[in-house]
């Protein structure tokens, strides 16, 4: 067995869903979902497929993000993987409406943070992933600064909270 790690690129402003899915519709039930869930949201979509021709499928409504959805797959190379990248919105308000994808089996990662994947190679042409590293490790314990902090932001600044 081969294990690789690969990096996935996520641009400025741009947050990366990664998971794991079962059919060919896959791509088609994630655009309906995205599409419903946000208005003005942007993403471009990679799926790749684990059987018959076993293409890298796509759909997107943002060109550059479709780019960015095909290479992370074709980088991964893992069956059954879905790559969404997204812009003018937050995973927060997107993954109930991911996981309600009936082929949908697991989210991986949703981030803006660097993001590795590890990937195991167990013969040619078969390649699964066995987990990811998203973002850096912890600094230290969140003390009484740091929550006002959190919760300004919660609320001042994102309007997530009362």
């Amino acid at each position: 067995m081969k294990i690789d790690v690969v990096d996935i690129p996520i641009p400025e402003g741009v947050n990366v869903i990664l998971g794991r899915a079962h059919f060919i519709k896959t791509v088609e039930d994630l655009y309906e979902a995205l599409m419903s869930a946000v208005p003005g949201i942007r993403f471009g979509i990679g799926f790749c497929e684990a059987s018959g021709k076993r293409l890298v499928r796509h759909e997107a409504n943002d060109d550059e993000l479709r780019s960015l959805a095909i290479d992370a797959c074709k980088r991964i190379g893992a069956g059954h993987t879905f790559v969404i990248y997204v812009r003018n919105a937050w995973p927060i308000n997107l993954l109930a409406a991911i996981r309600s994808v009936p082929e949908v089996v697991e989210v991986l990662a949703a981030t803006a943070n660097p993001l590795k994947v590890i990937v195991a190679e167990v013969e040619p042409e078969r390649r699964g992933i066995i987990g990811v590293v998203d973002g850096f490790s912890p600094l230290g314990v969140e003390g009484p600064e740091d929550a006002r902090e959190r919760r300004a932001l919660l609320r001042e600044k994102l309007g997530y909270k009362l």
